[in-house]
């Protein structure tokens, strides 16, 4: 194992990091075969997954046109997290990103707790993810009659293998999704804007303002259910710190990652924001559902051919493409874990492709307990797993703030150096976001129903990391002395 910086610490208990600038043995062996393009289309897709394609259905019939102020609301907190995450990736790149940066900020405790409160995200979402693709794998004809467990190995045993083989691979395979995602939305503003421009009628309804004006405004239940659906929207912003990970495998992040993460501000702005408010100027937000896309929605009423099949497929392929992030980031992450003794010594393991095979395979055995999953459960599967991925999310998000916060204390005491791409309106961007994740957490609860369920995991999740740390923390001071 190369040199880190981390200070030695007698067992049981490994002491913080010391001040200087820190080494994770976890980020040797890596190629940097990511190049910007990859990049780039990573913070895209990062941005844009199901939660918009599929989602946005549901929370505009439940909360209307206000939907589009929880979206950009939301969108600014996400905006904060991953700039958060860009200043530590600018001041040292690394594959296991918040991790590695909660090790040199937190100590292995703090690194410890992110890294399997990631797992956990990703973990639970790989199987959200495999049973989503299989769900609308159904749609088709050709598929209706195969077992929703055969498709879910399937879609798994397909991204599984692209990943295993090379970090460009998982570039390309993430590229291209990307771009279909975005020619979707890119094709509907386009269609969307035409329809209110001209004032064309969609099933007898005029588009424009008076969707809105007519249908009770822009808060047509009250404010209320707008607070409410916050707490999915946040779920729909998850993987924006995907392309954090991905900045340990470019060769150039400081020219790179400080363009990827500006343009998700305006991306968000124009895909999600714009996006829900052309859908909510285009029909009244009654005209939709949590059991269809909005966006097949207008296509339907539209009366456009086979508009629903091209949108089943937009949406198959956001759920692949979060299936391989999900590989992605938790092999890197759990391989920087391997490495100071708080995961399971396979998982720092790497192949001839320079990829950490031991940590990605751990992930996909979550996926196959998935495919048993909706072999037994083929309805409940999906509801079953989010919850648990909403935790993840949150906790993520919020380890990253606390990180960012750390860093910008040391650097007020001058003992490490803020790069020139800062996270603005420090401490206080940091401090705020914070305190919107714990709000999320009370919405949540108030919420009844599965907020409320999922809210109530938390001490189980809690007592599952506190036993978990008595298990390891012997060989993490163990190689913490030996370095």
């Amino acid at each position: 194992m190369s040199d880190r910086t981390t200070t030695k610490a007698p067992a049981p208990e490994p002491a913080a990091p010391s001040a200087s600038r820190h080494v994770d043995a976890g980020d040797e062996g890596y190629s940097k075969d990511l190049k910007s393009r990859h990049i780039n289309m990573i913070a895209i897709g990062g941005a844009i997954g199901t939660g918009l394609f599929l989602g946005a259905g549901g929370r505009l019939a439940g909360a209307g046109p206000s939907l589009a102020i929880a979206y950009a609301v939301c969108g600014i907190f996400a905006f904060f997290v991953v700039r958060a995450l860009g200043e530590l990736v600018l001041y040292r790149p690394s594959s296991g990103a918040f991790v590695s940066y909660a090790r040199e900020f937190m100590g292995e405790k703090g690194a410890y707790t992110a890294g399997w409160l990631y797992f956990l995200n990703w973990s639970t979402t790989t199987v959200a993810d495999i049973t989503a693709a299989a769900t609308y794998a159904h749609f088709w004809a050709m598929f209706s009659s195969v077992p929703q467990w055969i498709l879910a190995l399937i879609a798994l045993s397909v991204v599984l293998a692209a990943n295993l083989i090379s970090v460009k691979y998982f570039g390309e395979m993430e590229f291209w999704f990307s771009i279909v995602k975005v020619a979707a939305l890119a094709i509907f503003m386009v269609v969307g804007i035409w329809l209110v421009a001209t004032s064309h009628e969609i099933d007898g309804h005029t588009p424009g303002l008076n969707s809105i004006t007519d249908n009770g405004g822009i808060f047509p239940l009250g404010m209320l259910p707008m607070l409410l659906v916050v707490q999915g929207v946040v779920f729909a912003y998850a993987s924006v710190e995907l392309c954090g990970v991905a900045a340990g495998e470019t060769e150039n992040p400081a020219a790179i990652m400080p363009k990827a993460i500006n343009s998700i501000m305006w991306r968000v702005g124009i895909f999600y924001v714009g996006s829900v408010v052309l859908l909510a100027l285009l029909l009244p937000y009654t005209a939709y559902s949590g059991d269809q896309s909005p966006f097949v929605t207008v296509f339907d009423k539209l009366g456009v051919p086979g508009a629903a099949g091209i949108m089943n497929l937009v949406v198959l392929t956001a759920a692949l493409s979060s299936l391989n992030s999900g590989l992605y980031s938790t092999g890197r992450i759990l391989r920087s874990m391997a490495m100071a003794g708080s995961a399971p010594k396979f998982t720092a393991r790497m192949n001839k492709g320079k990829v950490p095979y031991g940590g990605v395979l751990f992930t996909a055995a979550f996926g196959v307990a998935g495919v048993f999953l909706n072999y037994r459960m083929p309805g409940e599967a999906f509801e079953i797993v989010l919850n648990l991925a909403s935790i993840g999310i949150l906790g993520t998000w919020a380890m990253v703030m606390i990180c960012s916060l750390l860093f910008w204390r040391r650097a007020q005491r001058g003992e490490v150096e803020r790069p020139g791409y800062k996270l603005p309106w420090a401490p206080y961007t940091q401090i705020v976001t914070l305190v919107f994740l714990v709000t999320v957490l009370v919405l949540m609860w108030s919420d009844g129903g599965v907020g409320r369920t999922t809210v109530m995991f938390l001490p189980a999740i809690a007592a599952a990391l506190v036993g978990g740390w008595f298990l390891v923390r012997r060989r993490v001071a163990e190689l913490a002395t030996r370095d």
